[in-house]
């Protein structure tokens, strides 16, 4: 892949809010409630973080909350968490989103497809999704947890040539966090042709510093842990996080 618009050199350091403008906070989990919607918005745009994302049904609320032209964007999730719906469902989902608002889309892609083997179905799902909400953005969720290091490669090169703005690791519904090991995998894969979201127990400066060094140009983090990185950042010497160094 020649495709290098994406590739660029990570800043050398990162303020507070430019650490904020990196990362996507949400409240996803089938538990949260509007009291937790309204929260996260208020959270989002106080700390200035990039994004923020709520189960569909909620999304609506959660654009009559984040003020438009701000900087935080607002987002749902398609076929969340399995990825297992059919492509009609997941096309629909996403339409009505787009529609009602969002700025932004995650897309949990069809796990047991890929394991299969059914490449071509795959890929025309996530192509498909990709032409019903343009122009709005979609990240394409892989799922590391249950796929190998091939499967990953795999996954990787189909979203990197599907029009899609980001290959993401992870829900963040699965125990395994997210490693640099397998963030290399895909870095190494899509060269630059996608952007990369990080999501899934990523909980300290030196990991986003790292990741960044790999590539990484968005987070998905936990919103109170995301808060706490923030202010983490504020109390580092010249309140700014060195990002500077050589990944391993």
């Amino acid at each position: 892949m020649n495709d290098n618009r994406h590739r660029s050199k990570p800043p050398a350091s990162l303020a507070p809010r430019d650490l904020a403008a990196l990362i996507d906070i949400s409240a996803v989990q089938a538990f949260h409630t509007e009291a937790d919607v309204r929260e996260l918005a208020e959270i989002a745009v106080a700390e200035g973080f990039i994004a923020a994302h709520a189960l569909s049904n909620f999304v609506p609320l959660l654009r009559s909350l984040v003020p438009p032209g701000g900087p935080t964007l607002v987002g749902g999730p398609v076929g969340f968490p399995s990825g297992g719906h059919t492509t009609r469902m997941k096309i629909a989902e996403a339409s009505e989103l787009a529609e009602g608002g969002a700025q932004e889309l995650d897309m949990m892609i069809n796990v047991g497809r890929l394991k299969s083997g059914d490449i071509g179905y795959v890929r025309s799902e996530i192509r498909a999704v990709v032409e019903a909400i343009a122009p709005v953005p979609l990240k394409v969720i892989l799922e590391l947890a249950h796929l190998t290091d091939e499967e990953i490669r795999t996954a990787s090169a189909i979203v990197a040539e599907s029009g899609a703005a980001f290959v993401k690791t992870g829900t963040g519904w699965t125990p395994s966090a997210t490693t640099l090991e397998r963030l290399k995998l895909i870095a190494v894969t899509v060269e630059g042709a996608v952007e990369i979201k990080a999501a899934g127990g990523i909980r300290s400066l030196d990991a986003i510093a790292e990741m960044l060094r790999l590539g990484v140009t968005r987070f998905g983090i936990n919103t109170q842990v995301a808060v706490d990185l923030v202010r983490q950042c504020a109390a580092l010497p010249g309140s700014r996080l060195d990002i500077a160094g050589k990944a391993d």
